[in-house]
C-alpha cells in the first residue's frame, strides 16, 4: 500500500483473538469430517453459533482499532462505501453459471487497505448482500467468514506493483474461487449427501457421498470428488474466470482509484505490526 499505512492495521493482541475466531469458524465447517452429524438440520442449529461467532470478531476488531487510533471516521466510511458498492455488485451475477461479481471489489479492497480491512469487508459485504437479495439463511454466517478470509489474505499478498502485481491478484482470484466453492460445499456435502444405512449394505465405500463415522481422509476423497463432479467444472470454474477476467481488464485503474482515494483520505499511519508489511 502506498505510503506504508493500512486503513485498518491489526494489532498483535487483535491478530490473536482473529487466529483463534478463525480456527473455531473453520472448525464448524469440517467438524462432520469428526463427529456425526444429525440426519436432518443442515446447519440449521448450529449457524446462529456461527453468526455469534462472527459478529463478536467483527466488533472486535473494530473496537480495538479505534482504541488504538488504527481506525479512524474517513476508514470507517471508506468500508461503509465499498460494503455497499460490493453488495449491489452481487446480484448483478446471482451466481448463474458461476458469475460472481463480488470477490472483485473484496480482493482489490483488501489488496490496497490491508488485511484487517479486508476481513471486515468480507462481513459487511455478504451481510449487506444478503439483505438486499432477500438470501438470509443458515449459509449466511458460513459465507461471511468464508469472504472475510478471502479479504484477509487479499492483504496478505507479496508486494509487488504493475503487471506482476495483476497477475499476482489474477491468480489468487482463481484460487479464491476454488476456495470459497469448497468451503461452501463443505457446509453443504455431509447433509445433502450422506449414505444411508442401506446404501451402504450394498456399496460400502461409495464414491461421491459423505460416510457417517468413517476415517477423516476417505471423507475428504469422497469430498473432492464430489466438489470436481458437481461445482468445480461449474461454479467455481465459472467464479474463477469471472474473478481473472475482471482483475486484468479493471484492476489497474480500480487499484488506482483505491490508492488515489486513501491518499486523499489520509488514514492515519500504520504504528502496528501487519505481516506482510506495508501495501
Amino acid at each position: 500500500m502506498s505510503g506504508g499505512r493500512s486503513a485498518l492495521p491489526f494489532a498483535w493482541s487483535t491478530w490473536v483473538v482473529l487466529a483463534v475466531g478463525s480456527l473455531a469458524g473453520l472448525a464448524m465447517f469440517l467438524w462432520p469430517l469428526l463427529l456425526t452429524p444429525p440426519e436432518s438440520g443442515a446447519h440449521v442449529a448450529d449457524a446462529p453459533f456461527v453468526f455469534v461467532l462472527v459478529l463478536p470478531l467483527v466488533i472486535t476488531v473494530l473496537i480495538a482499532e479505534l482504541s488504538n487510533g488504527g481506525l479512524d471516521v474517513k476508514a470507517l466510511a471508506m468500508l461503509g462505501v465499498l460494503s455497499g458498492v460490493g453488495a449491489a455488485l452481487r446480484p448483478l451475477g446471482a451466481g448463474t453459471a458461476g458469475v460472481e461479481t463480488v470477490f472483485f471489489v473484496l480482493i482489490l479492497a483488501g489488496r490496497v487497505y490491508g488485511p484487517g480491512f479486508g476481513f471486515v469487508l468480507g462481513c459487511t459485504t455478504m451481510f449487506g448482500s444478503a439483505l438486499l437479495t432477500g438470501g438470509v439463511g443458515p449459509w449466511l454466517p458460513f459465507q461471511m467468514l468464508a469472504s472475510a478470509w478471502i479479504g484477509l489474505a487479499a492483504g496478505l499478498l507479496p508486494r509487488v506493483r504493475g503487471k506482476a502485481e495483476i497477475a499476482v491478484l489474477a491468480v489468487y482470484g482463481a484460487f479464491a474461487a476454488y476456495a470459497f466453492g469448497f468451503l461452501l460445499n463443505m457446509w453443504f456435502w455431509p447433509y445433502g449427501f450422506t449414505a444411508s444405512a442401506a446404501a451402504l449394505a450394498d456399496n460400502p465405500d461409495p464414491l461421491l457421498q459423505y460416510v457417517p463415522g468413517d476415517a477423516v481422509v476417505d471423507n475428504l476423497t469422497r469430498f473432492f470428488r464430489y466438489t470436481v463432479a458437481t461445482t468445480t467444472l461449474g461454479w467455481d470454474t465459472g467464479r474463477a474466470i469471472t474473478n481473472v477476467i475482471a482483475i486484468c481488464a479493471f484492476g489497474t485503474p480500480t487499484l488506482a482509484a483505491l490508492r488515489r482515494a486513501e491518499r486523499r483520505a489520509a488514514f492515519r499511519p500504520d504504528v502496528s505490526f501487519v505481516p506482510g508489511g506495508p501495501r
